[in-house]
């Protein structure tokens, strides 16, 4: 049995990981593979990968390209899920913000440095024209940090997941402004170039297991209230987010890659570009 780490955010995308372990089908193969959730993101996720703590991370590309370009010694394998991810923008509830135009100068909850929230501001940001060398961040590490964050009025916004998010919205806690998407495909695998040099049949054997579960996930019977239950969401918003979302079982392409690399140097969040070869490996 070869034990394999695996690291990924606890939310909907990452169902089919589930099932595919609870149904033995890694085990079958004699993989071991053991799931951390990680509910700080991807700047906690890239720190796991250069520490060894994870040997795989189910990751936004958007953070993973950002950390591999600062030296993590890992590749992006394949496209995990290749719609855009939805990033909702949400303030307190009882906040005076109203548009997304009177968020210019306020103050934004991320999870940490380098995490989606981080860089989808800068991305944000931009679209608006704003001047993206002002912004102030506001380190929530969760989701209830941020909660507690807009609460109390030591960060005026913060932008996660909109589906993940729609719970508090519903309860009255955050209020959504508005919608930022991904200008690129949501979330990638990444492996650490140890595991790649040692064991590269068994992540290849890893990733043939969980392209087989997401190319019949949305089959699955009621897989619609499986996924409302377990991640307290209402069906109907499960449904939408069923209807928006698209898994990959492809590589991620050179001119998707510039894509992401120009534009977070534009940004100013990378200062230097990596090759095809230093960021992507295909197994």
């Amino acid at each position: 049995m070869k034990t394999i780490k695996i690291a990924g955010v606890p939310e909907h995308f990452n169902l089919p990981w589930h099932l595919a372990i609870e149904n033995g089908d890694f085990e079958n193969e004699n993989i071991d593979l053991q799931w951390t959730d990680v509910p700080e993101g991807t700047g906690k996720m890239c720190q796991m990968l250069r520490d060894g703590e994870t040997d795989i991370a189910v990751i936004l590309t958007e953070g993973i390209v950002k950390d591999i370009t600062a030296g993590n010694p890992s590749k992006i394998v394949q496209v995990y899920v290749e719609s855009p991810l939805i990033w909702g923008i949400h303030v307190a509830a009882n906040s005076s913000f109203i548009t997304l135009a009177d968020l210019e100068n306020a103050k934004i909850a991320i999870s940490r440095l380098g995490s989606g929230s981080q860089l989808m501001a800068y991305v944000n940001a931009s679209n608006q024209n704003w001047d993206t060398t002002n912004l102030q961040f506001e380190i929530v590490n969760t989701i209830d940090g941020a909660v507690e964050a807009l609460t109390n009025g030591t960060a005026d916004y913060f932008m996660w997941e909109r589906f993940m998010t729609k719970p508090l919205v519903d309860q009255g806690i955050f209020r959504r402004v508005a919608d930022c998407p991904t200008p690129w495909p949501c979330f990638v695998i990444a492996v650490r170039d140890e595991i790649l040099l040692e064991q590269p049949e068994i992540v290849a054997k890893v990733l043939e297991i969980i392209n087989q579960t997401t190319q019949e996930f949305k089959d699955i019977p009621s897989i619609d209230k499986t996924l409302a239950q377990a991640y307290h969401q209402k069906i109907e918003d499960i449904q939408e987010w069923l209807r928006l979302t698209r898994w990959s079982q492809k590589g991620l392409e050179h001119q998707m890659l510039n894509k992401v690399q120009n534009q977070l140097f534009e940004l100013g969040i990378i200062d230097k570009k990596g090759t095809f070869e230093d960021i992507v490996k295909t197994v």
